[in-house]
């Protein structure tokens, strides 16, 4: 059948159609992404703004439109930490079935983590063994471990790249006090859930998802996602010690012009980095393959297995 996955994030909308069968490889056939920015259209209170939530329906109506040309049979709408978060939440997601005809299904963090680690387990297979999972989103990290579909330890934190770089870096380039206190912000967060994670055993392979380490991965020499899916990609806490104070001297600007990094995403790719180095260091991970599947693909997989099982 013809699948459709609506993600309403934190830095887009994107629509993923995919022909799909339980216990086959979902095959994508078209992609569109709308740039919204969302989290950066909350107002000071955490509502979302008007404006916000305008851009909000006007690209959720031209995502319907397109899996509607598409032939797609279901779609399965859902928002993650920018729609979570506002303190609108309810009433934003009202207006939008209202005008839309979309429902959208606001996930929880640990809802992500495990979605996201069904789509890593999914495509590693049984054979990686026990695995470490971290995906840096614009408004939240997630991180899941276990050995199989379903993860032992599913969380969520608030160190998005965005969320971080709006409330805690101001200059462009940041001054490197600002940098140094980002990463000792993260780290005091994360320090607690190094024995949380290894109580049920310890990682045989660490994995990660997400443009932010796409793109580190890119700049410490990994293949162009041109090369395809297939290609195994790593990145190294070597090649980050090295990549973090290099992209620190840099502007957002100057970061956008690297290979690997999106213009629209390279203000917020600094702080992807300090997090990322944290986590490897916190967890004691040496390196991390990029999976090419992610949180779209977990939610397809998981609609699979439902409409089978009904």
């Amino acid at each position: 059948m013809r699948l459709g996955v609506l993600d309403v994030g934190s830095n887009t909308v994107h629509l993923l159609v995919v022909d799909a069968h339980r216990g086959g490889h979902p095959i994508p056939t078209f992609s569109e992404k709308s740039e919204l920015r969302l989290a950066e259209l909350l107002r000071p209170d955490g509502a979302l703004s008007r404006r916000g939530e305008d851009r909000l329906i006007e690209a959720i109506c031209a995502a319907r439109e397109s899996a509607e040309h598409y032939g797609t049979e279901d779609l399965v709408a859902f928002a993650t930490s920018a729609v979570r978060d506002a303190t609108n939440s309810e009433s934003v997601l009202a207006r939008v079935r209202a005008e839309t005809g979309v429902a959208l299904a606001v996930l929880t963090g640990p809802d992500e983590a495990r979605m996201t680690f069904l789509a890593v387990r999914r495509w590693l297979g049984w054979s990686a063994g026990r695995l470490l999972v971290l995906d840096i989103g614009g408004g939240s990290l997630e991180i899941a471990g276990g050995i199989d579909e379903e993860p032992d330890v599913a969380l969520s934190l608030p160190l998005g790249a965005g969320r971080l770089t709006r409330e805690r870096l101001s200059g462009d380039p940041p001054r490197g006090k600002e940098v140094a206190a980002l990463r000792q912000h993260v780290r005091t967060a994360l320090a607690p859930l190094g024995p949380v994670l290894v109580e049920f055993g310890a990682p045989d392979r660490a994995v990660a998802t997400s443009k932010t380490f796409r793109s580190l991965a890119r700049l410490g020499g990994a293949a162009p996602y041109s090369k395809g899916p297939r290609v195994r990609r790593t990145l190294s806490a070597e090649q980050l010690a090295d990549i973090l104070p290099r992209i620190a001297k840099l502007t957002a600007a100057q970061r956008g012009t690297l290979d690997g990094v999106s213009p629209s995403r390279a203000h917020q790719l600094l702080a992807g980095a300090v997090v990322a180095e944290s986590a490897m260091a916190v967890f004691g991970v040496a390196a991390v393959e990029i999976c090419p599947w992610a949180l779209r693909e977990g939610v397809i997989l998981q609609r699979l297995d439902w409409l089978h099982s009904a």
